[in-house]
């Protein structure tokens, strides 16, 4: 089971709502900032002032995103570490999704 964002990176995810079918976490992730490796359910993100995120998958594979603001974007379920690869604060919603 991945780690939960939350407990992996407590300065960057912050749990703002659950309950049974979703949990809304806050992310704010400064201009280079990193996280440790941990794992999303699928999630709808939606993200107040974007940016360009890239993520390394355990694996190794490295996957770049814009995501621009106030744009609603669906990703599966996903186990990474996260950066802010742009050259300002991302700041914004992640709704997991729960089974």
């Amino acid at each position: 089971m991945p780690e939960d964002p939350v407990k992996v990176a407590p300065d960057v995810y912050k749990l703002v709502l659950e309950n049974e079918q979703v949990r809304v976490l806050e992310v704010r992730l400064r201009p280079g900032a990193k996280t440790e490796r941990h794992g999303h359910p699928a999630v709808v993100a939606v993200m107040l002032q974007g940016g360009r995120a890239r993520f390394t998958e355990p694996g190794g594979e490295v996957t770049e995103i814009d995501m621009p603001n106030g744009q609603a974007m669906y990703l599966p379920e996903t186990e990474h570490m996260t950066e802010n690869a742009g050259d300002g604060e991302v700041h914004g919603f992640l709704i997991e999704l729960k089974k």
